[in-house]
């Protein structure tokens, strides 16, 4: 799958059991949507992508664990520590007006309102308060994904944000 036909969803994180289950850190909102979007593609840019079966999987604890089709024990799980899961963009729901994806707006060139560039969108990440946007051009600067406040536009065909930030910040 290309990168913008896939979208990462999870990480594999852990061993749970004795029986071949994973616990599985779940990037969708809310975490147990990951159980929905099947099947997995799971490896990672080194190591290529194969696609995997979920056999069964629910949310414990605070996490997801799943059970993957040929993987029956703890030992041959143990491979899969630290592995990406993408799954392919259509079995995502579209998503609603003025709402996006994170992988749709990384690489976006993001400028003030004022038209300074500050860079591109390289990554986002959750703070549990809002979620930040790290803009990677002269310097990397963290902005607070805020609608209205902080991002004022975002412009997937012109492939644009623009921010009411200070470029000195």
């Amino acid at each position: 799958m290309s990168d913008r036909s896939a979208i990462l969803v999870g990480r594999i994180s852990g061993i749970y059991g004795v029986r071949g289950w994973v616990k599985v850190y779940s990037y969708t909102q809310p975490r147990e949507n990951i159980l929905e979007y099947l099947p997995w593609q799971v490896g990672s840019e080194d190591g290529g992508w194969r696609t995997m079966k979920v056999v069964a999987g629910r949310p414990q604890g605070k996490g997801i664990v799943a059970h993957l089709e040929g993987f029956d024990d703890r030992d041959r799980v143990r491979s899969l520590i630290g592995l990406d899961i993408k799954v392919s963009r259509d079995q995502l729901p579209q998503a609603a007006e003025d709402e996006y994806y994170w992988a749709d707006l990384v690489g976006l060139q993001v400028t003030t309102v004022e038209g300074v560039p500050l860079g591109k969108v390289d990554h986002l990440f959750d703070t549990g308060a809002n979620d930040v946007v790290v803009v990677k051009g002269d310097r990397e600067r963290l902005i607070p994904f805020v609608r209205g406040d902080v991002i004022t536009d975002i412009d997937l065909e012109k492939g644009e944000m623009q921010v009411d930030w200070d470029p000195e910040f």
